[in-house]
């Protein structure tokens, strides 16, 4: 699989719903005793689709038990739950390894409600989050334009998009929403990581250096970055410092999706010099 896919996405993007039950968008934490619906924690991107304390209900349920949530959902559902219920549900067949089923949930979603346009981008962007783990980049690149039309500026959106831009092959279309989405948010790492990989992957290694240096001054231990500068530097024959590179990445984040590749690299290394990652 192309780099670039892994440094956008990420690894929780990679293992959500998949392993373990792990919902990635959600950062809920249980209410204290006393606590009102109102005081329940929000998902890190507003707006939401609805409210209620069904709604607050079945999105908790999402972390520890995706099966409880798609009941909660079915059942409103059957009493006119409306947008909270079809939100809910198509977050739960992700999160139960389904993402191309709850994908479609959320599309569909998206074309009915009567939600503001920021919650419709909103959906559209769990949709193209969810295709792309299952590398449906045409699919994703479609939700991704549908949520760009309403809020044109969004730098995760225009990630999303870059994601299944480069999965497709449409690099330089890629490279621009990386570039528009850095100029909102200058120090997104995960947007320069994944800039630099499309630069190599088109010769322009200069640039690539310099987007993994940016990335590493923001952060030093960001495994993607790590994992994307060893790759420079053996190309460039510093195989001494690719290995450095790749065994710091490796203990950054290990059992991810990045010290897997790492542990690859560092594989292909020990075979010969004639082997490239």
């Amino acid at each position: 699989m192309f780099h670039a896919r892994v440094a956008l996405l990420g690894a929780a993007l990679l293992a959500a719903g998949l392993a373990g039950g792990t919902v990635w968008w959600w950062q809920f934490a249980s209410p204290a005793a006393g606590e009102t619906d109102s005081d329940l924690p929000v998902p890190p991107f507003p707006p939401r689709i609805t409210e209620g304390s069904t709604y607050e209900s079945c999105l908790a349920a999402l972390i520890d038990d995706p099966d409880d949530a798609i009941a909660i959902a079915e059942a409103w559902q059957s009493n006119g739950g409306g947008d909270g219920a079809a939100h809910c549900r198509g977050l739960a067949l992700i999160a139960l390894g389904e993402p191309a089923q709850g994908a479609g949930v959320l599309e569909d979603l998206a074309r009915t409600t009567t939600a503001p346009p920021l919650a419709k981008a909103s959906v559209l962007y769990q949709a193209a989050q969810a295709r792309l783990m299952v590398e449906q980049d045409a699919q994703a690149r479609d939700d991704a334009n549908a949520a760009l039309a309403l809020s044109p500026d969004d730098p995760d959106l225009l990630i999303v998009r870059a994601t299944a831009e480069a999965g497709l092959g449409a690099d330089a279309e890629a490279v621009q929403d990386l570039t528009d989405a850095l100029v909102h948010e200058p120090t997104r790492n995960d947007a320069l990581v994944a800039r630099a990989a499309l630069f190599r992957k088109q010769g322009r290694l200069d640039a690539a250096q310099d987007d993994v240096r940016r990335a590493l001054v923001h952060d030093p231990d960001d495994p993607d970055a790590l994992l994307e500068r060893g790759i420079l530097r053996q190309r460039a024959g510093d195989l001494a410092g690719a290995r450095d590179d790749w065994e710091h990445a490796r203990r950054a984040s290990p059992d991810s999706a990045t010290a897997d590749q790492a542990e690859q690299n560092l594989s292909l290394l020990d075979v010969g010099p004639s082997k490239q990652p």
